[in-house]
């Protein structure tokens, strides 16, 4: 039997690798060897292991998402707790994943101060965002960590997705901002930030937003 090591692997940008048939023993060694500071994104689920490496126009995509639920949640005035794309897992469930970004809402008060998740006491994330799709290793993950809302952008659309009943349903609202039509939002400000530049499409946003609130 032949054994390389995970350092030989080369996964280009917009790609993805699965592994069959891996221990949660070896998906904790993989998570050790590879370490914190990487641009790829794990997910492990039912035995199988995908290493995803994003590409640079979802990474930015990733970004302005980011920006427009913290902008929410500014003008909102609700507090939250950022773990970006901490790794999420729980050894009794055999689950693993590591979103492009997350969001402690209803429970950031419970997550203040707190570096690391350890889900076997913390809850999962209330928000969790993923750019240029989630495969099914990645759903089966999100779902038995139990996150219950995904946000998931791909080809200049965004799919809103509620964990119901232990699978995932899109729906036209976020149950964290139900007021706003969302989808439509992000996507004028994604397809704007393209023409415009990050920091104008934002502007618009913020300044759409707090119109919708009466605060303009």
């Amino acid at each position: 039997m032949v054994t390389l090591q995970l350092r030989q692997l080369i996964v280009q940008p917009g790609h993805r690798v699965q592994f069959q048939d891996v221990t949660w023993t070896e998906f904790e060694a993989i998570l050790t060897e590879l370490g914190d500071h990487r641009p790829s994104r794990l997910a492990y689920a039912q035995n199988i292991l995908e290493i995803r490496m994003p590409l640079p126009k979802p990474e930015k995509a990733k970004v302005i998402l980011d920006d427009i639920v913290k902008i929410l949640l500014a003008e909102l005035n609700l507090d939250h707790e950022s773990f970006g794309s901490s790794t999420f897992k729980r050894a009794d469930m055999a689950v693993g994943i590591e979103p492009d970004d997350c969001f402690y809402i209803q429970n950031a008060a419970q997550m203040i101060g707190k570096d690391r998740v350890n889900l076997a006491i913390d809850p999962p994330p209330d928000l969790a965002i993923e750019v240029d799709v989630t495969s099914k290793t990645g759903l089966a993950a999100y779902q038995a960590l139990g996150v219950p809302e995904l946000w998931r952008f791909e080809d200049g659309q965004l799919r809103i997705s509620v964990l119901q009943a232990g699978t995932y349903q899109d729906r036209p609202r976020s149950t964290h901002f139900p007021q706003f039509d969302l989808i439509q939002l992000a996507e004028e400000t994604l397809a704007r930030s393209q023409t415009t530049g990050q920091s104008q499409a934002l502007r618009v946003f913020r300044s759409t937003l707090r119109g919708l609130l009466g605060l303009a």
